[in-house]
């Protein structure tokens, strides 16, 4: 059965959660969430092509995290963990909304039915933010449940764009069409008014500020989840013709498209960041940006999308470069111009962001305050290993789970019930795998993995 039970109402106290820091918690929470980002697509986690001052700047600014993991290499389970806290497996939801429950037939194992709907029984943090008097605004990108399962149903206030479909048609206005995915026919909704040559993510960024204008004195959490840069993969012309003349030989991102897609990101995150500014909110807010998911490696249009090197693989995988994502968080009470190597996973968010804007946070199995790490870097969090499970198909992968503790990491893929073993510490690429020459750790941490997925009733593959 998936997380039935209420989350435990009990409030813990702002220095058990580790946040009782000499500055008030600031009132005001800004999340960002890119879409389908590697953890290398930023220029400071070393993208090679890609220019992304505004985000530099960012983490110049405050903390940012070099071991962050999103909960699932996929985009509706991570999605889930941060709005509850809990983890996917726990959730039962493993896979995006469109394929909960349509388990593949075609392969040796037969994938379990999940849940498509984020549970209505479990605090948000938006219903948690809004409970404390926060004004809650959603603007993008939604993919958690179907109409009565929008974002209005759970705790915003405001929902601009948000449906269960987890991409657009076009970047371009009216965002709508049939192109892709099927020849099925998406739009997007609440954006009437733009002009040709209009492109998504600015226009979310303008309705995302014009919330904001209605705020006047209220606290507000605004969730701005971006789509860029998932497929499809296009962007402005004038910036893909620049990216195409800045290619060299020998780079590991190549796409000039999918370059320009992340510059209209991160100039979008300078627009807010100016916005906060500007009207004198920056001193008060909490800004976190994050992604959902490791880069997406695969084709679009004719063209490999991009590289999480010298991370493993991408998307759908359990490997580095599938799971790792860049996090950055800065704001009034945090470090500034700090490196956090602390692994860290997205369930960790939902803590977080609700102490941050000042209200008590539920207990929840899965997740840690960040608190202490954004006062000190160096600290470490009272947590023994990060967990991963994802009994799903994808291009990148099998129905595969995963352990990181320490410096060690173990994935057992459920096909054949083979394992690998990595030291991430001396090969964060995952290109040696020590199962059989450290037999003992491999066989330790495989008992570990299995006790968790029995603890949270993670559901697993069947032979078909």
């Amino acid at each position: 059965m998936p997380y039935s039970g209420s989350v435990s109402r009990r409030a813990f106290c702002a220095a058990s959660l580790g946040l009782a820091a000499p500055a008030p918690a600031p009132r005001n929470v800004v999340f960002i969430l890119a879409d389908d980002l590697g953890w290398s697509d930023l220029a400071c986690y070393g993208g090679d092509l890609h220019e992304t001052p505004n985000l530099d700047a960012l983490a110049r600014a405050g903390v940012r995290f070099t071991h962050a993991y999103s909960a699932s290499p996929v985009c509706s389970p991570t999605r889930a963990s941060i709005h509850t806290g809990l983890h996917p497996a726990r959730l039962h939801m493993t896979i995006w909304r469109e394929q909960a429950q349509l388990p593949p037939e075609d392969k040796p194992l037969r994938t379990p039915k999940t849940v498509e709907d984020l549970p209505q029984k479990l605090t948000t943090v938006a219903e948690a933010l809004r409970g404390a008097g926060h004004l809650t605004f959603h603007v993008g990108k939604w993919h958690l449940g179907g109409p009565d399962n929008y974002p209005e149903n759970h705790g915003f206030d405001a929902n601009i764009g948000g449906t269960h479909w987890g991409a657009p048609q076009s970047y371009f206005y009216p965002y709508r069409g049939n192109r892709w995915f099927g020849g099925e026919p998406r739009y997007v909704p609440g954006l009437y008014g733009g002009k040709p040559g209009e492109f998504l993510t600015d226009r979310l960024t303008t309705e995302a500020l014009r919330l904001l204008d209605t705020t006047e004195s209220r606290p507000f959490f605004l969730s701005l989840n971006f789509h860029n840069p998932h497929t499809p993969i296009e962007a402005k012309p004038q910036l893909v013709e620049r990216y195409r003349s800045r290619l060299r030989p020998g780079m590991n991102h190549s796409n000039a498209t999918y370059a320009a897609m992340v510059q209209s990101l991160d100039e979008n995150v300078g627009r807010v960041v100016r916005y906060l500014s500007e009207r004198k909110l920056a001193a008060n807010t909490l800004l976190v940006f994050a992604s959902d998911n490791g880069g997406f490696i695969g084709r679009n249009q004719g063209q490999t999308v991009t590289s999480n090197a010298p991370l493993r693989s991408g998307k759908g995988s359990l490997y580095e470069g599938g799971v790792r994502v860049p996090l950055i968080v800065a704001g009034p009470g945090v470090a500034r111009g700090e490196v956090c190597r602390e692994p860290v996973i997205s369930c960790d968010l939902y803590p977080t962001l609700i102490a941050a804007g000042g209200a008590q946070p539920e207990r929840t199995p899965d997740a840690l305050p960040l608190g202490p790490l954004l006062q000190n870097p160096s600290a470490r969090l009272d947590r023994e290993a990060l967990f991963f499970h994802y009994p799903q198909y994808y291009d990148t992968t099998t129905p595969v789970s995963a352990i990181r503790a320490g410096r060690w990491k173990l994935l057992e893929y459920f096909e054949d019930g083979h394992t690998e073993l990595y030291d991430l510490d001396n090969d964060p690429s995952e290109t040696r795998d020590l199962a059989r020459d450290n037999p003992v750790k491999a066989a330790e941490l495989l008992a570990r993995l299995k006790s968790w997925r029995t603890q949270v009733d993670a559901q697993v593959p069947t032979r078909a």
